[in-house]
């Protein structure tokens, strides 16, 4: 496919994905009534969710002729192998209780591999975008910015977040995740998406997540790589189908901190590697 597509694609779904922020602002801070998705637990959804996809779907699939859709709402739509990827809002837990720590993501995937991805806040106006003729950066309210991670490289340095400890209780991490914590300088729990677009930014050196869904992290991997973090799973693979997710502002911090992972889950197993 040609780049030039591509590129002029890419432009038009970013301001797709920025036009939608009005629904979601619409929405914001107005108790909107929440469905539970879940059969057992809490999986909360709005109009907003809904409203944003919707939104999303019409305006990106005449963008790429023969790319698909994956969505968190509605599921996936055509090619199975080239397709936009979003998740209309990420953290609809902190939507839902008026807190800053969510956002709209969109991302474009090209013969299995992400190539593009972005986050948009729309109460604080940001948009967190990677492509493959830009790289990373950040659009403010009038400001342009590259994006670069931070060069933290020793884990008695680093930030670390992650949403929620009941997904690493969850996963059977939650061992593990307090011993790399008890190495880290700062932990603080909270942000979804946000943390990721901070990591990116260079204001959060690691982010560790367990219990994700695709929809929930591919449009976020082309955002850290392009910005200079390395993002796995548990393998050490591109974290494509979700689940366990690693992401570091660098080489060696990845590789420091998925080592104590790896070591702590072990551990927690009674010395299985299973």
């Amino acid at each position: 496919m040609d780049p030039a597509v591509i590129e002029a694609a890419l432009l038009a779904a970013s301001h797709a994905v920025r036009d939608a922020g009005a629904i979601a602002r619409a929405h914001f801070r107005t108790r909107p009534d929440v469905a539970n998705k879940a059969s057992t637990g809490f999986d909360p959804v709005t109009e907003a969710d809904r409203g944003i996809e919707r939104h999303l779907r019409a305006a990106l699939l005449p963008l790429l002729p023969g790319i698909g859709l994956v969505g968190e709402e509605f599921g996936i739509t055509g090619n199975p192998h080239d397709y936009w990827i979003i998740d209309p809002i990420d953290g609809t837990r902190s939507f839902i209780s008026g807190m800053l720590g969510w956002g709209i993501l969109a991302g474009l995937v090209l013969d299995r591999q992400p190539v593009a991805g972005l986050m948009h806040q729309p109460i604080t106006g940001e948009t967190f975008l990677a492509t493959p003729a830009t790289g990373a950066r950040v659009l403010g309210p009038g400001h342009a910015a590259p994006l670069a991670t931070s060069p933290i490289r020793r884990l008695e340095e680093a930030t670390l977040y992650s949403t929620h400890p009941g997904l690493l209780e969850a996963a059977g991490l939650a061992p593990a995740y307090t011993l790399l914590a008890a190495r880290c300088r700062l932990q603080r729990y909270g942000g979804d998406c946000y943390a990721y677009a901070m990591l990116a930014a260079g204001h959060i050196d690691l982010v560790v997540e367990a219990g994700l869904a695709p929809y929930d992290i591919v449009p976020l991997i082309p955002l850290i790589r392009a910005a200079g973090g390395v993002i796995t799973d548990l393998a050490g693979n591109l974290p494509m189908q979700g689940g366990t997710v690693i992401a570091a502002a660098n080489t060696t911090l990845h590789g420091t901190a998925l080592a104590v992972l790896r070591r702590g889950r072990e551990g927690a197993w009674g010395g299985s590697s299973r």
